[in-house]
């Protein structure tokens, strides 16, 4: 998907998107489509297929804007990168995305039966845990998506649980460059955390969804491509071994404030999670599973950029649909490989 050059709305560029199945059991795509100033929306597209594979979208408009006043600051606004996951336990469309508000970006949840028309939850609110001598609701945060299937909690309790990017740079809201790590982290680079709200209390009112407490630390960046920081990518997949989590590392230079990372290098990986407690790793990939290489992904809004955000599965086959360069939508096969010679 490339920005269509008559619609002011894309004007700047179509990227990160979301996806899901309408109740005919068609794909849609839900893109972040860029207007000039960097305004953001979230779209609707059909997922056109080609002998079992994407080739084209086929746009329907429009459905989440900037309209509320925490998705508005001042000189920028804007719905960002929507992650979107099927819960079928609430048979609901859960959409996290962020809201670039007065302090920056926060994530935030609205929920469909049809992925048309969306009812938003307001913004994730994190309950105050006293062993992290913090207040996790100061810092912006990014890269949130919810598990399809409740998991264990922290008290073993059935949960809906959510992983979340927190940075911890507080200079980034009021300037200067004050860091304030939760207590027992030493390391300031942003990685990937998880949190958790009671599947009884979603039930009763759905409102609680926004509400998540138990936060525990999943991972940090290792390897050199993901040197930066480190962020989940689309809604995990249950695999025979775990939850198999696509996430993108970041590598290079990184820009002060919310300026474009043009000297950063966005690659994905993959990561296991353990069914029995979600928040514990059991491996990741050494080597990027996906880095920019094409012209579509090394030359864009933002250069050198692959950024998964959604897979879905056509015929047996698994597609990861990803950002290119911040300009564009790309599409890959996500293949299982037999392991090779000693491999664990």
């Amino acid at each position: 998907m490339t920005p269509d050059p008559g619609s002011p709305d894309e004007a700047e560029g179509v990227l990160n998107p979301g996806s899901g199945r309408d109740g005919d059991g068609r794909l849609w795509l839900l893109p972040r489509i860029v207007a000039a100033h960097n305004v953001s929306r979230v779209g609707l597209a059909e997922v056109l297929l080609r002998d079992g594979v994407p080739h084209a979208v086929r746009r329907e408009g429009v459905v989440l804007s900037p309209d509320a006043s925490w998705e508005r600051g001042g000189g920028h606004r804007g719905v960002e990168d929507p992650r979107v996951v099927w819960v079928a336990n609430l048979q609901l469309h859960v959409m996290t995305y962020v809201a670039f508000g007065p302090l920056g970006p926060r994530p935030a949840i609205a929920v469909s039966h049809d992925l048309r028309t969306w009812r938003r939850l307001g913004p994730v609110h994190f309950e105050h845990d006293p062993a992290l001598d913090c207040d996790l609701n100061l810092y912006p945060n990014k890269d949130v998506v919810f598990f399809p299937d409740p998991v264990p909690g922290p008290d073993g309790d059935l949960c809906y649980a959510m992983l979340h990017r927190p940075m911890w740079d507080l200079g980034l809201v009021v300037g200067g460059g004050e860091v304030v790590l939760p207590a027992g982290l030493a390391d300031p680079r942003p990685g990937i955390w998880i949190s958790y709200t009671p599947i009884t209390q979603v039930h009763q009112d759905l409102r609680r969804l926004a509400h998540v407490s138990g936060h525990r630390l999943v991972a940090l960046p290792e390897h050199d491509w993901e040197a930066v920081k480190i962020g989940a990518g689309p809604p995990p997949l249950r695999v025979p071994e775990g939850w198999l989590l696509l996430h993108h590392g970041v590598s290079g230079e990184e820009a002060t404030g919310w300026e474009p990372q043009t000297e950063a290098r966005y690659s994905a990986g993959g990561m296991l999670l353990d069914i029995a407690d979600p928040s514990r790793l059991l491996a990741r990939t050494a080597r990027p599973l996906l880095e920019p290489s094409t012209t579509a992904e090394t030359t864009g809004t933002v250069p050198n950029v692959v950024f998964p955000t959604a897979v879905e599965e056509v015929d047996g086959r698994r597609f990861v649909f990803y950002g290119m360069a911040d300009s564009a939508i790309g599409v890959a096969v996500l293949d299982r490989t037999p392991a090779g010679p000693g491999a664990p």
